[in-house]
């Protein structure tokens, strides 16, 4: 038996007879052969009590020098931490993962403009902890949270760079003949779309001003012009214009920031809508086209579609003081299931969707919820919190926002 499964086998063990881990745990399996540090996961769910396995933080060493990802560790296993928000360790279910958030605060400008500038928490895939950087305009990250595709300030950028999660260094800067606001991985992580804009889509500007509560304050200006289609191994790109949406009054009805998106299977791209459908579907050359049949009833939710395709992410189906989501019937859109949750994410499989919930003695259907990252499983509405309840802190000046990549 190898190191990995003596470990594997050990904690199951462990696991399965109790939810703490013995100090020196890790040491006593390894024998000395390799150095390894374990934390100890348990979480009580407000609804439904549960316990989250056991999990190992520090990356194991593959053959040779390479270190695998702290997000392949126990991949079976519940990683969470109900007692940190924003998270510092690394939060991961099924198959999803935690890959990033971010906070974003309003900077005012010398010249009277205001600059919506993020701070993200990204996954460093050697330690498993969340580092905090200010140095990236945006980024997404490919499956697998090996990888981050990272602009820098100010947009539109020249250039996107493919960062390292384990060195945290930019391996490779992969030049762009149109100037890019927003980046998003293919499912497969082998292309980007780069949505190309004139302006930047996160700047408010003074000389065009909009008026909120009766007072003139600089506003939005939309400015996309297109996309890219990026092959992240050769670097080449294909530049494709697409021209902005309108109302049914012909006007634009595009928003400073609207980049472009992959269909659930990569074949083709969609831009968001005001009205229904909702979305935009266009071909890789840029060519409008239909909904594809299994994306018929997606709308607004991140989840989406479930990694099989037979269910899809629903609205809130909550009422009175009911916290409550859908689950909808991908091929009909009728509803199949009701969760006790909020707003749903990601899918961490075809039976499980991290969301987020609200805590039901702070939930009134108005105003700001106190809510936190939760697991919820489909048909025993088993709920697991993987996260504190959302707040800011002196690192993270604002309410934090999940980026969720596969592990």
């Amino acid at each position: 038996m190898n190191v990995d499964e003596l470990v594997r086998d050990a904690l199951r063990e462990t696991a399965a007879d109790a939810v703490s881990v013995p100090a020196g745990f890790t040491d006593r399996v390894l024998a000395a052969r390799r150095r390894r540090r374990t934390r100890r996961i348990a979480v009580t769910a407000g609804v439904t009590a549960a316990m989250v396995a056991i999990a190992v933080a520090v990356p194991l060493l593959d053959d040779g020098d390479e270190i695998r990802p702290a997000s392949r560790m126990n991949s079976s296993y519940i990683i969470g931490h109900p007692d940190q928000s924003p998270p510092k360790d690394l939060i991961a279910a099924g198959d999803s993962v935690l890959a990033a958030f971010y906070v974003t605060e309003t900077v005012k400008q010398d010249n009277g403009d205001t600059l919506r500038t993020p701070t993200y928490g990204l996954l460093d895939q050697k330690t498993g902890k969340y580092e905090k950087t200010k140095k990236w305009a945006f980024l997404d990250v490919a499956p697998g949270s090996r990888t981050a595709a990272v602009l820098e300030q100010e947009l539109p950028a020249k250039r996107i760079g493919l960062l390292d999660l384990i060195t945290g260094k930019v391996d490779r800067w992969i030049p762009v003949d149109h100037g890019v606001g927003g980046v998003a991985f293919s499912p497969d992580g082998r292309k980007l779309v780069a949505t190309t804009y004139a302006k930047n889509p996160d700047r408010n500007y003074v000389d065009h001003p909009m008026k909120v509560n009766g007072k003139r304050q600089p506003g939005p200006f939309a400015s996309r012009t297109g996309f890219s289609v990026v092959d992240v191994a050769s670097g080449k790109s294909d530049w494709h214009e697409v021209s902005p949406p309108e109302d049914e009054f012909g006007f634009s009805s595009m928003k400073s920031r609207d980049d472009f998106e992959w269909s659930h299977d990569g074949s083709l791209l969609f831009a968001g809508l005001s009205s229904e459908p909702f979305r935009q579907y266009y071909d890789l050359n840029g060519d409008e086209t239909g909904v594809p049949v299994g994306e018929k009833h997606v709308g607004y939710p991140e989840a989406g579609l479930s990694p099989n395709g037979k269910l899809v992410a629903g609205d809130f189906a909550g009422s009175g003081r009911e916290i409550a989501v859908a689950v909808n019937d991908a091929k009909t859109g009728k509803r199949a299931y009701k969760l006790p949750a909020q707003q749903l994410l990601a899918w961490a499989d075809d039976k499980r969707l991290i969301a987020w919930g609200c805590d039901p003695e702070k939930c009134s259907g108005t105003g700001e919820f106190r809510n936190q990252l939760l697991l919820v499983t489909i048909g025993t509405n088993k709920v697991v919190p993987l996260s504190g309840f959302r707040k800011a802190s002196d690192n993270y000046p604002g309410r934090w926002n999940p980026i969720f990549s596969t592990r």
